[in-house]
């Protein structure tokens, strides 16, 4: 007639229903997974590296520029009469002294009067040790320093430059730019 279900006798089948329900990952599954994130993490670090060092490197273009185009504007003005020829803070080539005289600014000489700023502020190299001064991260030369001099002289501020003796991305070092 009827035929009944099997009977479980045993009690060893009721853990392996119950475990059988569960889903999830074993071990192996999991170090597989594991493997592969950290071989793609590990090809992904360079190009993070990259984009870091890509980023000061144009960082470093806008300080230079902009310093550099602050102390020719400097420079200009004192050749066009626009700054005073006497002032203190300008050597007798009409260079600022200090980098600090291109934010503090110098008295004009027109009838208006007022000061003149070249700088916001001294921009910080990118590339300096952590901590360092703006104005202590660069590198100045002088006018009547040489185009290699490592020892500035002093008596004004012609141009800047890095501080590192790191190397850029194209081969060069910082300190060339």
């Amino acid at each position: 007639m009827f035929k009944s279900a099997p009977r479980v006798s045993s009690s060893s089948s009721l853990p392996t229903r119950r475990y059988a329900a569960i889903s999830g990952l074993t071990l192996v599954e999991l170090l597989v997974a594991l493997a592969v994130l950290s071989i793609l993490a590990a090809a992904a670090l360079p190009s993070v590296e990259m984009v870091v060092m890509r980023t000061k490197e144009i960082e470093l273009h806008g300080a230079l520029r902009e310093m550099r185009t602050a102390i020719d504007n400097f420079h200009e003005d004192w050749v066009n009469g626009k700054i005073s020829k006497t002032n203190s803070n300008t050597s007798e080539d009409g260079y600022p002294r200090t980098l600090q005289v291109l934010v503090e600014g110098v008295e004009t000489s027109n009838v208006k009067g007022g000061v003149r700023r070249y700088l916001r502020r001294i921009p910080r190299d990118p590339f300096a040790e952590p901590g360092q001064a703006p104005e202590e991260s660069w590198v100045v030369r002088g006018y009547q320093d040489g185009l290699d001099a490592t020892i500035w002289g002093g008596k004004d501020i012609y141009d800047v430059r890095s501080a590192s003796d790191r190397v850029a991305l194209d081969g060069t070092k910082y300190s060339s730019w």
